[in-house]
């Protein structure tokens, strides 16, 4: 290897910082996918928030605060620290969560298909 000057030096430091910076971030990436993919309708527990429910189950954050009668600013507490602000059971909010999920499901309108991916009988 022939001697490189201090610019030269710099500029190979650099390009491995921000190689470094990349791989990092691909990783996150890579680990928040393949964490989110293996959570999908997961069991609602006591320490879950509103807006963990709503990723897992694939719902909007505000219906589950309507079936709650919450406002619809983002909620952050678990759903324990909210059946006790509400002088309720947590089986009652979950239930009451439960049952909001479901009806979502069942009132969301079917995916769009374009003419040409349509099959036929």
């Amino acid at each position: 290897m022939r001697n490189l000057s201090w610019k030269q030096w710099l500029v190979a430091a650099a390009f491995l910082l921000v190689l470094l910076f990349t791989g990092l971030f691909v990783a996150r990436t890579v680990q928040r996918a393949v964490y989110l993919r293996h959570h999908r309708d997961e069991r609602i527990r006591p320490w879950m928030s509103i807006g963990y429910i709503a990723r897992s189950h694939r719902v909007s954050p505000r219906i589950l605060s309507d079936a709650l009668g919450l406002p619809p600013q983002p909620d952050k507490r678990p759903i324990r620290e909210i059946a006790r602000s509400q002088n309720r059971s947590v089986d009652e909010v979950i239930d009451a969560l439960e049952k909001a999920i479901s009806e979502a499901r069942v009132n969301r309108p079917p995916p769009m298909v374009s003419p040409d991916k349509e099959r036929s009988p």
